[in-house]
């Protein structure tokens, strides 16, 4: 099965992680994404607001990464991709593929489960216009290499090339060899420079 729209395919090894373990819900590393939150908090209080978690089974044969967290989606839900066009379309696009337990992503609280796949980000703070500045990635890339290492996917799909460059950054790679493009699939293998 292969996924082909809008977003590059990766077959991947799985090597140990030489990255600190842990995901932080509270973090504040990057001082404008952690104002950023602060102003939205207080702009919509009933909004999660904070880092927004990985959603899926610990073990998963897809895993899915996205940019950030979207402004009225995870970041006011709590869930990746949930509330928005985007996760209307991603977990409609899964559950044809039978991935998702229902086509539906409105509230964290849908019921919706997700069968061999989790879904994530590169950046698990929501950016100001939806755009993470380079050393925002960097930072928090430690977050990604550590879920790619204990989910052990057999595939990743990154959407959009923040993400993809991303994944590369978490494998210790540089993306050059492999750019980021629409439908393409890279393999990755262990050796890889």
């Amino acid at each position: 099965m292969r996924w082909k729209q809008g977003a590059a395919f990766y077959n991947t090894p799985v090597t140990k992680s030489k990255l600190q373990s842990g995901y932080d819900p509270a973090c504040r590393d990057c001082p404008r994404l952690a104002g950023y939150l602060d102003r939205v908090r207080q702009e919509h209080p009933d909004y999660h607001a904070r880092p927004v978690a990985p959603f899926g089974p610990k073990h998963a044969a897809l895993l899915v990464v996205g940019l950030a967290p979207g402004l009225h989606g995870a970041n006011r839900t709590g869930r990746p991709f949930t509330g928005d066009f985007a996760g209307i379309l991603l977990y409609r696009t899964l559950h044809k593929f039978g991935f998702t337990n229902h086509p539906g992503s409105d509230d964290a609280d849908d019921g919706l489960r997700l069968i061999g796949c989790r879904v994530t980000n590169a950046v698990k703070c929501l950016p100001p216009q939806n755009r993470p500045l380079p050393d925002e990635v960097r930072r928090c890339n430690h977050y990604l290499a550590e879920e790619i290492a204990a989910v052990r996917p057999r595939a990743i799909l990154a959407l959009g090339a923040i993400a993809h460059r991303a994944v590369f950054m978490a494998f210790e790679l540089a993306p050059g060899r492999h750019r980021f493009a629409h439908r393409a699939v890279h393999e990755l293998c262990a050796a890889s420079p």
